[in-house]
């Protein structure tokens, strides 16, 4: 073993290996992850994180190392030397090495294996909870790996691209003063403040903006966030970011920035060239266009406004129309919105199962999905509104764009549901119908979204956080009709994620103050959350903007993962649970006395 370590050094990994190494002599270190027996020949694939390569072992080429493979089992881990040799006519053309072998020589064993609770292979039927419990072992296999090879580059890129671009790399604090009114935080008591307590942090935004007050110009962090909410397929409750903060800037500068950063990394990660400036679009024509405020670009078929339509003949004897619209105007009054299907596509799904989709709608809240198949002369067939006035039917006929055989869906009501429902009825037929194209990367900024949205008891709450600036020319609204004021935020999507969110920050502590009261809070409140910031703003605080990137998302998209959990190191399950080190776990109590917590029965 120490003559191995000492002497014969690793030469490359186990995945370099070319026809033009044939006749090199090299070492190499790895796990076994397959053993055959040839009778006097002996074939092991011996694997590290650079790939596999075949190695064999007979009797003529050493007779000790020959015996001592007869040992060998799957995932010992060992050293061998040897030497390069063509395959011939065994070549493997499954394998990037199978051109090649190693004829060995020397061989250690580092260290015994028993027998794994599951096959280290990525296509190893073994369910996701026992994998997570022995994770050092789910972590071999070759796709997971190479989950998180990419995710280094990732941060090589970002510390790389960042850097070049004048942004110093500044660490902020974990445990942070708790501030209610976004995500629940973590609790961490403070032993040495009997009865007080840390939050861990949701993100860095309050010490970003205090570096800009600070002068640091330009920043940015690779950071770990915390946000203690139930989990699901896309959340975890700890994450990464990309956080970084700009002075002296407006949004296209920021977003400038990001795109070089998008742009190296699927360069890096992809070799592809992403073409820039990626387009930009408003919150108001994204949710008219497609019901979402990430919409996924990389097929057409938006949805169609038939508000206009169906108020021009006061509901076409439809009386649901009719009532849907009501009397109310302005932001909050009903609208009727559609979605056509093409005919071609159309043809592709039955009635039956066109039937089924109201269900569906109704997963969102809705009564119902109104639908139509259209027939010769744009007739509407297989359609429940047979009360309609054929005016009202044409003039939605025209505002889709419809033909014979196209199908039509509408829905009507407050447009929060309306696009909900249509917004996600148009992915879900689309991924039915395999009407995305793969491998397309369709970049976007969202812009000018809502200063506010509204709780559903009337309240205002801020749509991004309560730092992000109102629109200059909107202030004077700030106070008479709140919600029509639009933030100076932008978002990121790419096919249908949101993978980045920043806006340009307020900077004027005045504008601050009113932002503050029309969400509800008072100036003592402001005060007693946030002080810091607002006496630190007293200072000369210099115009600034930022923007994080969630690196989880990123790295998912970048590796074609179908899960945070396959680009996370070590994930906690929908409950919170670290199945690998059995955490949370419970405590003594002695170490509950030390941070003067008792815990309560339970029954």
């Amino acid at each position: 073993m120490s003559e191995f370590l000492k002497d014969l050094k690793r030469t490359s990994d186990c995945g370099a290996l070319r026809v033009g190494d044939v006749g090199k002599r090299v070492v190499l270190f790895g796990w076994v992850a397959s053993r055959r027996d040839h009778g006097g020949c002996v074939f092991i694939d011996l694997r590290d994180r650079g790939g596999s390569t075949q190695v064999m072992f007979e009797p003529s080429l050493s007779a000790e190392a020959h015996t001592l493979s007869g040992e060998l089992r799957s995932e010992f881990c060992i050293g061998i030397a040897g030497t390069v040799v063509d395959r011939g006519e065994r070549k493997n053309p499954n394998m990037p090495t199978g051109d090649v072998e190693v004829h060995c020589d020397k061989l250690t064993i580092f260290s015994r294996s028993e027998t794994p609770p599951f096959d280290i292979s990525d296509d190893t039927t073994a369910n996701e909870t026992l994998r997570l419990k022995y994770r050092a072992l789910d972590l071999r296999r070759p796709a997971l790996q190479k989950n998180f090879l990419t995710r280094s580059t990732i941060y090589q890129t970002t510390r790389r691209i960042l850097a070049t671009n004048g942004f110093a790399e500044i660490e902020t604090p974990f445990m942070v003063k708790y501030t209610p009114g976004g995500a629940r935080n973590f609790l961490v008591p403070a032993r040495q403040s009997p009865g007080h307590f840390y939050a861990l942090a949701e993100s860095p935004q309050i010490f970003k903006q205090l570096f800009m007050v600070a002068g640091f110009d330009r920043y940015f962090q690779i950071v770990r966030c915390f946000r203690d909410e139930d989990l699901r397929q896309d959340r975890q409750p700890e994450f990464t970011q990309i956080d970084l903060e700009m002075s002296f800037v407006n949004e296209d500068d920021v977003q400038q920035i990001m795109e070089r950063l998008m742009s190296a990394l699927w360069k890096d990660v992809l070799n592809i060239d992403v073409p820039t400036p990626f387009r930009r679009m408003t919150y108001a024509e994204a949710m008219g266009l497609y019901g979402s405020d990430k919409p996924d670009l990389r097929f057409d078929l938006p949805l169609f406004d038939a508000t206009p339509a169906v108020r021009k003949h006061d509901g076409g004897n439809v009386e649901m129309l009719r009532a849907a619209l009501g009397t109310r105007t302005g932001h909050d009054a009903g609208i009727v919105k559609g979605w056509r299907l093409p005919a071609a596509h159309a043809a592709k799904i039955s009635r039956g199962e066109v039937d089924k989709l109201e269900d569906f709608a109704k997963g969102f809240g809705a009564r119902g999905l109104a639908r139509a198949r259209l027939g010769a002369g744009g007739i509407w067939t297989q359609s429940g509104m047979k009360t309609m006035t054929d005016a009202l039917r044409a003039d939605i006929n025209a505002a889709a764009g419809a033909e014979e055989g196209d199908l039509v869906f509408l829905q009507f009501g407050a447009p929060k549901l309306v696009n909900a429902v249509l917004g996600a009825l148009r992915l879900h037929l689309a991924a039915k119908l395999d009407l995305i194209p793969r491998n397309q990367w369709k970049f976007c900024w969202i812009t000018e979204f809502p200063l506010f949205d509204s709780t559903d008891d009337g309240k205002l709450v801020a749509s991004h956080h309560p730092f992000t600036s109102p629109f200059a020319e909107d202030l004077e609204r700030l106070e008479s009709d709140p919600v029509t004021v639009r933030a100076r935020a932008y978002d990121l999507v790419l096919n249908g994620n949101e993978i980045a969110g920043g806006s340009i920050r307020i900077h004027r502590p005045e504008v601050q103050s009113r932002v503050f009261r029309a969400i509800g809070m008072s100036d003592d409140d402001a005060r007693a959350k946030f002080g810091f910031l607002l006496d630190a703003f007293k200072y000369g605080p210099p115009p600034h903007g930022g923007i994080a990137a969630g690196v989880d998302r990123l790295a998912m998209l970048l590796c074609g993962a179908d899960s945070l959990r396959d680009v996370i190191a070590f994930p906690k399950t929908q409950k919170g649970v670290d199945l690998c080190t059995d955490a949370p776990s419970p405590v003594s109590p002695k170490q509950l006395e030390e941070l003067h917590i008792t815990l309560r029965s339970t029954p």
